[in-house]
């Protein structure tokens, strides 16, 4: 029992902490504005990265859609706040679960196929809806776009909040997920299709469940996308977003999801410091993809987890180690 509370509570206080004690920083101007919004559209991007990471590293489907659930959340939250006057919080949930509806729209005839079939099917899914963006100028703005003023683009602390409050939110319930019966059967999937199905696991049923999964967490990082930047055009949904997104998954390691959302953070950080380089630091991330590819092809983390227990685990023998050594030292 002991043990079990110290794995809850370890890893709870940690999320706690990086809520909690950044948002006071920002706050009292200890962090400035400009830092604040990169680590907060970092936040976003790890949002993204996990839901390229559900479908791609869990599921074991590529898709290189992703970008287009993300605008599909975007423009919901958009419109269900200005149109129909509801709350950001709720606006929110409702983009995700209506981006959810697409995801099944979309997986339901795709998801019959396999490999590359289904990554050029996701891939034209993508620019379908950029262009219907494009061409809906009633509700979208067209190629101009379309403002969102909200609370979070005012205020840089509840920005964070909102952003790094929900990362966290979906890692704790993504990460029980897959310790649950549908994620050990998706898991199963993942690693050979026909021994589960043998199994009798549904294959088509997981990966569906899977690909919904994807298209909500998608959805919800567009829904908190739009509100944060304030500004929303058709080309979230372009085919080099969803590039981008699959980058972090590959660089973090496909499976993993703390991973993905280390990729994530270091990259969308590594941007803003080089963008000194202009057009030119275009050329850093292919240049990392070649050397992640060259020494480390399963990525930063491979299919392993970043556990704060192990952390505070080793932390502990080494001091241990170190006080043993002291005393006997002194004797």
């Amino acid at each position: 029992m002991k043990k079990q509370m110290r794995n809850m509570l370890i890893p709870g206080i940690v999320a706690i902490l990086a809520v909690v004690l950044p948002s006071i920083l920002i706050k009292f101007n200890v962090i400035d504005a400009y830092s604040a919004q990169i680590i907060t559209l970092g936040g976003i991007n790890a949002v993204l990265a996990i839901s390229v990471n559900i479908i791609s590293g869990i599921t074991g489907q590529l898709s290189l859609g992703q970008a287009g659930f993300m605008a599909i959340g975007a423009y919901s939250c958009i419109t269900f706040t200005t149109m129909f006057g509801l709350p950001l919080p709720i606006s929110i949930i409702v983009a995700g679960l209506f981006t959810s509806i697409f995801g099944f729209l979309i997986g339901f005839p795709t998801l019959k196929l396999t490999g590359d079939y289904l990554a050029i099917v996701t891939l034209g899914f993508g620019e379908i809806i950029r262009v219907i963006l494009v061409n809906l100028k009633s509700i979208t703005g067209g190629a101009n776009g379309k403002r969102f003023t909200t609370l979070l683009v005012a205020l840089p602390e509840v920005a964070y909040f909102a952003v790094i409050g929900t990362l966290v939110i979906i890692i704790i319930l993504l990460q029980n997920f897959l310790r649950s019966t549908y994620g050990r059967a998706i898991l199963a999937v993942r690693e050979d299709e026909i021994a589960a199905n043998s199994s009798g696991i549904d294959i088509f049923k997981y990966k569906m469940i899977g690909f919904v999964i994807a298209s909500f967490v998608a959805g919800i990082g567009g829904a908190l996308y739009a509100p944060l930047i304030g500004f929303v055009k058709p080309d979230i949904a372009s085919f080099n977003r969803s590039i981008d997104y699959l980058i972090f998954v590959v660089l973090g390691g496909m499976g993993s999801i703390t991973g993905s959302v280390l990729a994530a953070f270091v990259l969308t950080w590594l941007q803003e410091f080089l963008r000194f380089l202009r057009d030119f630091r275009l050329l850093i991330y292919p240049i990392i993809l070649i050397l992640v590819m060259l020494f480390r092809p399963q990525g930063l983390l491979g299919m392993k987890e970043l556990s704060f227990v192990s952390v505070w685990d080793k932390i502990c023998a080494f001091i241990k180690t170190r006080k043993e050594k002291e005393v006997k030292n002194a004797k």
